[in-house]
Parts: C-alpha cells; sequence; structure tokens
C-alpha cells in the first residue's frame, strides 16, 4: 500500500467538501485535486467527485481503493442502510423475474458484487453451488458469517472474470452470473460484458441492475457519473455491449432500484442468455 500524508489528505478532501457545499466549484475543484496528489490511489473518489461536479470526464471505473474504503467503512451498517433507509430490493426482484421466465434451477451461480449476501440468499432456493465476490474485505466477512455462499473471494469483479483460476489451473464455468449494485461503480461495462460471457457456460444466463438518467441528461453518452457520485448508463449503449458480447437479451425492465433522500432512483433490471 502506497504511504501517504493522511491529515494533509484529510484537510484537502474535507476542504473540498466545504467549499463545494458552499458553491465554490473552483476551490473545491483545487481542493480536491491537491487531495488527489496527495494520494494518487484515490481512496477518497476524488475522481469521482470533479467528474459528478463537471470537473473533469467520467472515468471508466471507480478507484478500487475507494470502493473498498467505502464499503469497508459502511459493513457493520450496510444491510440497514441499504434495505431499511434505501429500500433496496433487487436482489428479490431479480428472484422473481426469474421465476416469470421459467429459467432455473441453476446448478453453479456467481454472484459478482456479493456484499453481505442478499442475492444469495434470494436465489438460495435454485441454485445448488453459490460463489460470491466483494472487493470489500469486511463486507466478505460478513458474508460468511451468514453462511449464504459454498466460496467466498475478495476481488474485484471484472478483474476475478478474467483472471481466477481454480487451484489445479483450470478456468471454472458458471451458469448464472448475477451483478446486482454493480454497475452504478462500472461505468464503462465492455469488459463486464466480455468477462461474463467468457465465464458461462452455453446457454448460461447474465443478469444485473443498473442506474440510469433521462436521455437528455446523458445526452448521447453511454454512461456518466450522476450528482450521487455513481455511474448511469443508457439503455442503447447496454443493449450495444450486450450484443457486442455475444448475449440474447431476455429482459430489459426498468425498475426503481432505491431511495435517495426520499425520490426514486431509476434504473434497469436485465436478463440475458449467453446465445
Amino acid at each position: 500500500m502506497i504511504e501517504f500524508d493522511e491529515d494533509a489528505l484529510a484537510d484537502a478532501y474535507n476542504r473540498g467538501l466545504e467549499l463545494e457545499k458552499s458553491g465554490d466549484l473552483d476551490g473545491a475543484e483545487a481542493a480536491y485535486r491537491q487531495a488527489l496528489a496527495i494520494d494518487p490511489s484515490d481512496t477518497g473518489g476524488v475522481t469521482i467527485r470533479l467528474a459528478a461536479m463537471g470537473r473533469a470526464p467520467s472515468p471508466e471505473t471507480m478507484p478500487e481503493a475507494y470502493v473498498a474504503t467505502l464499503f469497508d467503512q459502511h459493513a457493520d451498517v450496510f444491510d440497514d442502510i441499504l434495505v431499511d433507509q434505501l429500500g433496496y430490493c433487487v436482489p428479490l426482484m431479480l428472484r422473481e423475474k426469474v421465476r416469470d421466465l421459467g429459467i432455473g434451477p441453476f446448478e453453479r451461480l456467481l454472484d459478482l458484487g456479493c456484499g453481505t449476501g442478499l442475492t444469495g440468499l434470494a436465489f438460495d432456493d435454485c441454485a445448488a453451488h453459490k460463489t460470491g465476490v466483494d472487493l470489500s474485505e469486511r463486507i466478505v466477512e460478513l458474508a460468511f458469517d451468514r453462511e449464504v455462499y459454498d466460496d467466498l473471494y475478495v476481488g474485484e469483479a471484472v478483474s476475478f472474470l478474467e483472471e481466477f483460476e481454480e487451484d489445479d489451473g483450470s478456468m471454472p464455468a458458471w451458469d448464472f452470473i448475477a451483478a446486482t449494485d454493480v454497475f452504478p461503480y462500472l461505468g464503462a461495462v465492455e469488459r463486464m460484458m466480455a468477462g461474463a460471457a467468457n465465464r458461462l457456460v452455453q446457454g448460461g444466463y447474465f443478469a444485473f441492475s443498473t442506474e440510469t438518467l433521462p436521455e437528455d441528461v446523458l445526452n448521447g453518452r453511454p454512461y456518466i457519473v450522476g450528482r450521487k457520485q455513481r455511474f448511469a448508463q443508457g439503455e442503447g449503449y447496454l443493449r450495444n455491449c450486450l450484443d457486442a458480447a455475444g448475449f440474447e437479451l431476455l429482459l430489459l425492465e426498468p425498475i426503481t432500484v432505491r431511495l435517495e433522500d426520499g425520490d426514486p432512483v431509476p434504473g434497469h433490471l436485465v436478463i440475458a442468455r449467453k446465445a
């Protein structure tokens, strides 16, 4: 891990937050860029804040150090915040749509960004073997305590799809891959789509949720960082990426992903089959 002056970083970052809140975006940008110079790994997610302010292009993904730190810090109250406060129930929505489509049960399920195991719990009745992956070590510990998964790994979702091998060097495949609440941390999704296609058996399924914004806000861009520092993807972009990766689209349905300050956050629930 790269060492840096944590006090100096906190001072610059907090100064940026205060200036941004006061409306001084020039001052906030300068403070954030100072924070980024102190900590190039970007544990504070400065690049995302700059993009949300319109002061930098949207990056292709959130910094791994930021996502891991964010979830490690909130691990112990993760379910309370996500389910009770934000009304998040995408795993249950996905289970219902899988039932409606008449697909499953599944021999092997891979849950990317598994969190504490909400999707694993939702699919407990229709997956013989479940593997969970999450970037936050503390979150994975909580999922382990919940005894939802047969196998658990700490790792970034796309890298796991591209690189993971069994102890004997073999590359395992799954017949169902889920990624609920992962795309808001990704931005560009081409590598995710290709990785999922490569790890699915023929005829296997890839299911995921996204957040989105109105077309006039996206303004022709495939994805952007929204005001709440999360990525939003356009429907056309998702369709093109699925097609390029060799998927047959079974379901692309608008949903309310969660609440934000009491307001519904729009998104999509998607299920596709490896053609």
